[in-house]
């Protein structure tokens, strides 16, 4: 059972997931980044507001004992205050919509790449088989 654990990890398929995996997770961390640092401010300076993330409707009534601000959607939300934060789901939702843009970006110039090559390929006259260079071969030999 070990050998087939091996040989199925080693497989070339599944060390590119792996790979692809890190490299994906190592990609939405900077794709957030750019969302929060660098495209929200100058949506938020449009709209005028620092951040999203403070957008939220409150769904019932904070515990009694809670002392926090009402407005600080994280204090409430540590605080077990039932709430519909749709600004940070917008948050998500844009990042998610620039991550998925950025990839289809990269697929779409593999794509032309991989086309590319294959006309290349295509373009490039293949010479004679080992085949025919042998019958040639061959019938010069029969002709001496």
């Amino acid at each position: 059972m070990i050998e087939e654990f091996k040989a199925f990890i080693l497989k070339g398929n599944v060390l590119d997931l792996a790979v692809a995996v890190i490299i994906g997770a190592a990609f939405a961390t900077i794709t957030t980044s750019l969302t929060q640092d660098v495209l929200m401010p100058v949506v938020s300076a449009i709209v005028g507001m620092p951040d999203f993330s403070g957008l939220f409707l409150l769904l019932g009534s904070p515990p009694a004992d809670y002392s926090g601000s009402m407005t600080d959607y994280a204090a409430l939300k540590e605080a077990g205050v039932p709430m519909l934060g749709w600004g940070q789901f917008l948050t998500v939702v844009i990042n998610f919509l620039i991550l998925a843009f950025i990839i289809f970006l990269i697929v779409r110039y593999a794509n032309k790449l991989i086309k590319k090559k294959e006309v290349e390929k295509k373009a490039t006259p293949s010479g004679p088989s080992e085949v025919d260079l042998l019958i040639e071969i061959r019938d010069l030999l029969k002709k001496q």
